[in-house]
């Protein structure tokens, strides 16, 4: 193997929380440590999702494209099996980016079996949101509403139309999209029990959400306002579509993709076999895995590191995960928060004039960082290395605290999270609590250099996070135990430590 900074020359790129932990800064990181290198950084794998999940790396806000467009010199962005991708989104991504001078056209691989959603997946979304609040009178899931979870489901009952389908004739791809359109027609008037007016109204909903989402698209003249507008989708009875127009309209934003589908496992194994290193880039969190998640508010796809080798499409091999969090949790959603800041504490008015959701733009919820689930994210998912963004958020906080355990109403610890979501959400954090600094760190690049306080509570949150993955299990050697490799002190990809002590010596300071 070509030698490397990294133990394999496939890295994991994933969340450790609930999402926006900043996943997608350590991408300009990586390439920065192998650029000059036989082993540099080729190829940026977007492994699962959609736009659903919202990345900012060098400034830039990102949904769909993978996050390596910010790094020139990635040679190919890469779509995997595993993401579902609206073509019409591509566009409105790759536009404005072009135009801005990233070069993202010449580098996109779409794989062939990469799923294609479209408006009615967004369509059976809202529907879905809409019975489970309206109908059976529960609370929202919290659901982005981009159609992610409609998509997966069609994937599932074999009903998927691929990018592969963009590159036979159109008369096949005609009548797959007709028959998607009836079922989920059929869906929303009659599983979801949506009346006309409230199916009317989706349309407004989506035209409003893709006006915000695309607002520097327009601002830059890219694009004219038309271009997102849904309502021109409906058709002229209840319930119906204007299927014509739908299918001429997607029809043309997948054929004029033809040049950029192709086979990516394929290139992901010549890329390797000459000595250089794919990262996948994954969308939201362990935490907010389908199977391993807080379920309902989960997302619909596999999200942690084994999924790179299905999305992928290559053999199974030692792969270099990086899990990523931040100095403090946030949530967006429903979810049940256990570490849930008060309103009132100081810290969490001025974190929240910086926590919105890249993808929908909404509303963060903060709270403490909580060691108990990124604990068990390395027991039980594992990574060999940490990144901790956003430590300069917490400077002038009196008191900071971390979540060791949590408890129930008797007293009863509980070391890690409970599988029973009905369990976890009866429970209540235990702390551990530390002094907080005043000093601006936004300018300190060495770790020696940081407030004692910052060293201290780093040190806690990397020995709390120990403490529960390795609970009741031998001890690995200190060379073994996972690395903090970065240390994020501000937005700026300049902003940032890279020369923490190794973990041995760090968790001393705790």
């Amino acid at each position: 193997m070509t030698s490397s900074p990294f133990s394999s020359q496939l890295i994991a790129d994933v969340g450790i929380s609930l999402g926006d932990e900043g996943k997608g800064r350590l991408i300009p990181e990586v390439a920065d440590e192998l650029r000059g290198t036989p082993a540099a950084l080729s190829v940026v794998l977007k492994v699962n999702g959609g736009a659903n999940s919202g990345h900012t790396a060098g400034g830039i806000k990102l949904n769909l494209l993978p996050a390596g467009v910010v790094v020139p010199d990635v040679a190919h962005l890469c779509m995997g099996s595993g993401v579902v991708a609206d073509p019409r989104k591509i566009w409105w991504e790759a536009r404005p980016l072009e135009k801005k001078g990233y070069a993202v056209l010449s580098r996109l691989l779409i794989d062939e079996r990469t799923l294609v959603s479209d408006l009615t997946h967004r369509l059976l979304d809202l529907a879905t949101e809409h019975y489970r609040t309206h109908v059976l009178q529960e609370e929202p899931r919290g659901s982005t509403g981009r159609g992610i979870t409609p998509a997966y489901y069609e994937e599932v009952g074999q009903w998927q139309i691929t990018y592969a389908d963009f590159l036979a004739g159109p008369n096949y791809f005609a009548r797959k999209l007709a028959q998607r359109a009836d079922r989920a027609l059929r869906m929303i008037r009659h599983v979801y029990q949506c009346d006309e007016q409230v199916f009317a109204g989706f349309f407004d909903t989506l035209t409003a959400a893709e006006l915000r989402a695309n607002a520097e698209g327009l601002e830059m003249g890219v694009f004219d306002r038309s271009e997102f507008d849904f309502t021109r989708f409906r058709g002229a009875e209840p319930f119906t579509l204007n299927l014509k127009l739908l299918t001429d309209i997607y029809w043309q934003a997948g054929t004029a993709l033809a040049k950029n589908i192709g086979e990516v496992r394929s290139l992901i194994l010549r890329e390797k076999a000459a000595g250089r290193t794919i990262l996948g880039e994954f969308g939201q969190a362990y935490w907010l895995d389908k199977r391993h998640g807080f379920s309902p508010n989960v997302t619909a796809s596999h999200t942690y590191t084994p999924e790179f080798f299905q999305s992928a499409g290559i053999p199974l091999q030692p792969v270099h995960t990086i899990g990523v969090a931040k100095a403090y949790d946030t949530k967006v959603g429903t979810h049940t928060f256990l570490t849930q800041m008060d309103d009132a504490q100081p810290l969490t008015v001025r974190l929240k004039k910086i926590e919105f959701g890249t993808s929908t733009g909404r509303q963060r919820m903060v709270g403490w960082y909580d060691a108990v689930e990124k604990g068990d994210a390395l027991r039980y998912g594992g990574f060999q290395d940490l990144m901790i963004n956003k430590i300069d958020a917490l400077t002038g906080a009196n008191e900071l605290l971390i979540c060791t355990a949590y408890e129930d109403a008797s007293g009863q610890r509980h070391a890690h999270v409970p599988r029973n979501e009905a369990v976890r959400k009866t429970l209540r954090p235990v702390y551990s609590r530390h002094a907080g600094w005043t000093e601006d760190i936004s300018q300190v690049r060495r770790f020696a250099d940081l407030p004692v306080q910052a060293q201290r509570y780093t040190a806690a949150m990397m020995k709390s996070l120990l403490d529960v993955a390795y609970e009741g299990l031998p001890s690995p050697e200190p060379s073994a135990l996972p690395r903090l490799r970065y240390l994020g002190v501000g937005p700026e990809p300049s902003q940032i430590i890279k020369d923490v002590p190794a973990t041995a010596e760090l968790i001393k300071l705790a």
